[in-house]
C-alpha cells in the first residue's frame, strides 16, 4: 500500500473526469483499489463529450466538506477542471504535469486537488504523480503564510 498524508483510512479518495480523462479516471480508480484504497466516482461515466465543471463541481464539493480526503481530477489540458475547483472555498487544486510539480504543490501549496491533463502525460506518469502527491508533507513555515492569504 502507497503510505499517504491524508486520511484515507476512513475517508475514500474523490476522482472525477470529462470525457478527455475518462479512461485514465477508470484505470486509476482500479490502480487505487489494488493499493488498498476506496474510491468515490464522480464521472463521467463515458468517452461520450460532457461539460467538465459537471464532474469538476461535484469532484472539489466533497473534499471541500470533508466527505472525501482529497481529490483526482482528469481532462485533456487540466485547465478547466483546476479553475473549477478553484473556484470552491478550501480547494487548492494544482495542474501537475510531471512529478517535481505534483510533489511541490503539496509541498508549497498544500494542494488537495491532483489535476492530471490525460492527453498530455502517461498513465503511468499520472500513478506516479499520484503517489508522489499522497505521500508529500506540506512544508508549512513560510509557504503556509502565503497558502493562508489565498481565500478572499
Amino acid at each position: 500500500m502507497i503510505s499517504t498524508v491524508f486520511d484515507t483510512a476512513t475517508k475514500p479518495i474523490a476522482i472525477g473526469s470529462d470525457h478527455a480523462g475518462f479512461e485514465y479516471k477508470e484505470a486509476i480508480k482500479e490502480w487505487l483499489t489494488e493499493k488498498g484504497f476506496a474510491t468515490k466516482d464522480f464521472g463521467t461515466d463515458s468517452l461520450a463529450s460532457v461539460d467538465y465543471p459537471d464532474f469538476a463541481h461535484p469532484t472539489a464539493l466533497s473534499v471541500e466538506s470533508g466527505e472525501t480526503a482529497f481529490g483526482i481530477l482528469l481532462c485533456g489540458s487540466a485547465n478547466g477542471v483546476a479553475i473549477t475547483a478553484n473556484k470552491h472555498l478550501g480547494i487548492r487544486a494544482g495542474l501537475c504535469w510531471e512529478n517535481e510539480v505534483a510533489k511541490l504543490v503539496r509541498l508549497h501549496n498544500d494542494s488537495n486537488v491532483l489535476c492530471i491533463p490525460a492527453r498530455f502525460v502517461s498513465l503511468e506518469l499520472a500513478k506516479e504523480m499520484i503517489e508522489t502527491f499522497m505521500q508529500t508533507v506540506f512544508e508549512g513555515g513560510r509557504h503556509g503564510l502565503r497558502v493562508n492569504k489565498i481565500g478572499c
